[in-house]
């Protein structure tokens, strides 16, 4: 699977969300898996405004080019986790713990897979996604969906 092949409306949220420095940006062709979507883009951001950034920029590049907007969106206050669902394809930000826990690529591991390389800054950044930086702390429910951390809502 290359880049080039892949619809324009996947095009477009790959590079809206490089554009905003999203990581580990990951495309699987669910097509020949009876989903009920074709694509799912998935990303990384590491903090609340960055994953806001690219959600809204991906909506904004959808709108401008194809003028489509997502018909449904969900978890784009929080930071561990938003959905930006387009119909044909569905775009999935995650911070780095709520990427690690729902480990999307490890669920649809059967489906063909495009990794788009992080560019050389993200790469560079303090925030790489190496094994050897990250915690392995196992999440409950409850933190990943951002309801309650330490006690406080985080909506």
């Amino acid at each position: 699977m290359k880049l080039e092949s892949l619809p324009q409306g996947v095009r477009l949220a790959v590079e809206a969300a490089k554009e905003k420095k999203a990581a580990g940006i990951t495309v699987l062709d669910l097509s020949g898996a009876s989903a009920f979507t074709e694509f799912f883009v998935i990303c990384t951001g590491f903090s609340t405004p960055q994953v806001q950034a690219i959600c809204t920029e991906i909506e904004e590049q959808l709108y401008k080019h194809l003028g489509r907007s997502p018909e449904h969106r969900e978890g784009q206050r929080s930071a561990e986790w938003a959905l930006l669902d387009f119909g044909g394809f569905v775009v999935h930000v995650f911070g780095e713990q709520a990427r690690r826990y729902y480990d999307l690529e490890r669920l649809w591991r059967l489906a063909p897979k495009l990794e788009i390389p992080d560019d050389a800054e993200t790469r560079s950044s303090d925030r790489s996604m190496s094994d050897s930086t990250l915690s392995q702390e196992p999440l409950d429910d409850e933190a990943v969906s951002g309801r309650t951390l330490g006690g406080r809502s985080q909506r």
